[in-house]
This record gives structure tokens, sequence and C-alpha cells, in this order.
């Protein structure tokens, strides 16, 4: 089997999301560096990430806390500014060697737009709300795999999660890349998930363009 398509979650595969856990914390009114502290020992014991929340302020509602950001015109967003720099020439040099190029992870119906917004070389960007079902159940694999029109031994996912976006992946049959770089990137360890083992690991997405024809 061949690499014929090469698909990207977004956090911290492409997005930095330092600034925007940044803006979380002053929202709920804690130290930065405090929050991020929290953050880590959340996802070091396995929890999810939106235990943070309910830490500082238990019965934490993240979608209402989302609306009143936005309206107090204070409310999520992304640009050029934070996407990794190795981004945009990864995707653009995959694209021009004839791989179908797809992007899609758990993001919100805003988020899907500020990503659009970037004009990113990619054949297909999707979220978890234009699908309907999220990371890391395997239905959202089954439609990115629908979705991008390739049987799915020749699809490779890139993501940063070994729970959220490898394990699920390869359970579908799609072949993985663990891009180590972001909390979950550097916190959770192959030890803690001996029964997963990526196809690839990279640090960089400069070398993908590299090791896919390899894959």
């Amino acid at each position: 089997m061949t690499i014929r398509a090469v698909w990207f979650d977004v956090g911290e595969a492409l997005i930095d999301e330092t600034r925007e856990y940044g803006t979380w914390a002053d929202w709920l009114g804690v130290p930065r560096h405090t929050f991020s502290a929290v953050f880590g020992a959340v996802i070091a014991r396995g929890g999810d990430y939106r235990e943070v929340f309910q830490h500082f302020q238990p019965g934490f509602d993240l979608q209402k806390a989302r609306q009143e950001r936005i309206d107090s015109g204070l409310g999520e967003y992304l640009n050029a500014r934070d996407l990794y720099d190795d981004v945009r020439p990864c995707l653009f040099t995959l694209r021009e060697a004839g791989y179908t190029v797809g992007i899609a992870g758990n993001q919100t119906d805003r988020a899907g737009r500020f990503i659009r917004e970037l004009n990113l070389p990619a054949d297909h960007i999707a979220t978890s709300d234009d699908w309907g079902v999220s990371k890391p159940d395997k239905a959202f694999f089954d439609k990115l795999a629908a979705v991008s029109g390739h049987h799915v031994g020749d699809i490779l996912y890139v993501g940063d999660r070994l729970d959220n976006d490898i394990a699920p992946a390869a359970q579908v049959g799609l072949r993985t890349a663990l891009i180590k770089r972001g909390p979950w990137g550097y916190i959770l360890d192959q030890e803690g998930f001996p029964d997963v083992t990526p196809t690839i690991v990279i640090t960089t997405l400069a070398d993908l363009p590299m090791i896919a024809p390899e894959l």
C-alpha cells in the first residue's frame, strides 16, 4: 500500500494553542502559569482537559463561557500567528507531490471558519461540528476516509495525541504519525499506551514530505 492522502489534526499538529489557553486563564482570573500547571497535571493522569476549568470553577459550563466570551468581544479565535512555522510549507509540498491533503479535528463551527480563512493548501477542511461526531469516536475516522475517497490503508493521519488521534485512527485502519509537540505530545508517552504504536513519530512537519513516500 502507498500513502495517497495525508490528513492533519488541528490543535498542536497545525495550531500552537498556547495563546488561546492563556486567554482562558485570563478569563478565569488565574495566573497563566498556574493554569498551565493544572493543565499538565490533568493530562498526566489521563483526565479530560475540561477538568482544568472545573478545578478553578466547579460547575463551569464551557459552552456557556464560550458564548459569554463572544458576547463580551473576547471570543476564541485563531489566525496565522498561531500557525506553526512548518505547517504551510509541509502542506504545500505534499500537495505539489500529488497527495490529497486534509484537515480534520475536534473544533467548533467558529474555529472551522478561522481555519478556512488561513487559506492553507488543503483539499478538505472539516471539524467535528461539521461531521456531527468527535474524536476519539471511530465514526470520525470512518467519515474522514469517506470524505477522502481513499482506502483506509492509503491514508496517513497526523496528530499529537496517542489517545484521541493515534489509537482510534489505527483501529479504523489508517496509518498514523504522532507529532511530539504541545501538552499531550510531551506528557503522554508510550508506556501509558503500550498497545498504541504510531506508524511513525516526528517532531516537526518539515520531515513529513520526505518520509511519506517511504511508508
